[in-house]
């Protein structure tokens, strides 16, 4: 590869990432979350509850939740590489992202889904 072609692709990231930043700080960015859980236990209607708060609160009107139960379509799982449940996968905006778990410390759930910065063991939120 060329000094030419490494600035080029080099350019390309850095433009990739000032869009993505733009796009952050306008509040467009639409979320595509999955959930994976299996069956109707409490750990599954948990991990419900616990992502659909955290969705209305912190990305209301700006977000697109699927729930699956692989108990009912174990395909999904195996598609979705699914090994442990509940798992939340963050689709878009990249980059793709797996939580595992009841999805109860919200600030875990938020970092995880880049919508909020950790620095220093503190966590900041995004300025918008």
């Amino acid at each position: 590869m060329s000094n030419n072609e490494e600035i080029a692709i080099s350019d390309i990231k850095d433009s990739t990432a000032a869009f993505e930043e733009a796009l952050y700080r306008t509040g467009d960015v639409k979320y595509v979350l999955r959930l994976y859980v299996v069956g109707m236990g409490p750990k599954s209607v948990q991990a419900i509850d616990n992502i659909k708060r955290i969705c209305e609160e912190y990305l209301s009107g700006r977000h697109q939740l699927k729930v699956i139960d692989i108990y009912q379509n174990p395909v999904f799982a195996i598609d979705g590489q699914i090994v442990a449940a509940p798992t939340l996968i963050k689709e878009l905006p990249p980059p793709l992202r797996k939580l595992i778990g009841s999805m109860a410390d919200t600030e875990r759930v938020l970092v995880g889904m880049d919508l909020k910065s950790k620095t220093n063991k503190e966590y900041k939120e995004y300025e918008k």
